[in-house]
């Protein structure tokens, strides 16, 4: 009896699993089924789970349509998110070890200073960022684009979270043999700290390939859009496209479903020993 029940709750929990995947799935699905339709197909009353005919030219309609540069956005997205999460990485991950492991009397005081910044509305600092990044002629740049956004006060406090936890005797074994605070970070700590350096990347890379306001208001020129501009410009007051929309969609989201594929299995564990419940 108590083995056939284990058997139900298990089969009951796999329907429940499958079902719940389904669920998740169908924004995909429409994603997909909208991209290689027409639009008469999109917008007929008359619902059908796949056209009578698959439009595969949409994909090469999107990259040739002059007035929309979406190789050109791919690759600015793609360039943006890399060095983002590079410099956020590399920021955030200093900042933390020192506020976790150098001595210093005011470490703690820095640190409820950043947390602090995380309670500032980004809508208070938008207007002086921009006024910055103009004054220094970045308007229409990745260094605009880029700069302003590498210091990220919560992937401090993630990491400072992590090295606090870390373990102390791989960090004296390192000073035994001579090493300083900053070959010990990039010899001992960063090679036994990549489960959280690849959840906080994997975090970042989402937030700058996702990022609209900021690449809307600093990339004026069509030659800095970015993916999300670039799917704005189809639906405008004057002409809505709704199959390239789609088909940009499916197209923009495949890089963040590579990233997250690659690193899954590293963001939980990551995000597990950073303390954050």
């Amino acid at each position: 009896m108590d083995d056939a029940l284990v058997r139900a709750g298990r089969a009951l929990r796999l329907v429940l699993l499958v079902v719940l995947a389904l669920v998740f799935l169908i924004p995909f699905y429409l994603l997909v089924r909208n991209g290689l339709s027409s639009e008469q197909d999109i917008t007929s009353p008359e619902w059908t789970f796949f056209p009578g005919a698959l439009r595969w030219g949409n994909v090469r309609e999107l990259f040739d349509d002059p007035s929309v540069p979406f190789a050109r956005s791919l690759l600015n997205s793609a360039l943006i998110a890399v060095a983002t999460t590079l410099g956020t990485l590399l920021l955030a991950s200093l900042a933390g070890y020192g506020l976790a492991r150098i001595p210093y009397r005011h470490a703690n005081k820095v640190f409820y200073g950043i947390l602090g910044t995380l309670l500032v509305p980004a809508a208070v600092t938008f207007v002086p960022s921009f006024v910055l990044v103009s004054s220094l002629g970045w308007i229409s740049t990745l260094r605009g684009l880029i700069v302003p956004t590498l210091f990220s006060a919560f992937a401090c406090f993630v990491f400072r979270q992590y090295f606090l936890g870390f373990p102390r005797e791989l960090e004296d074994a390192a000073q035994v043999d001579g090493l300083g605070y900053w070959r010990t970070y990039w010899l001992v700590v960063v090679p036994n700290a990549r489960p959280v350096f690849a959840a906080v990347g994997t975090i970042v890379f989402l937030g700058a390939w996702n990022s609209f306001l900021w690449p809307l208001v600093i990339g004026q020129d069509q030659n800095a859009w970015t993916v999300q501009v670039a799917l704005s410009s189809f639906t405008t007051s004057q002409v809505i496209r709704l199959h390239e929309l789609f088909v940009a969609a499916v197209v923009s989201v495949l890089p963040l479903l590579l990233v997250f594929l690659c690193f899954q299995r590293w963001i939980v564990a990551g995000v597990e020993r950073s303390g954050i419940d």
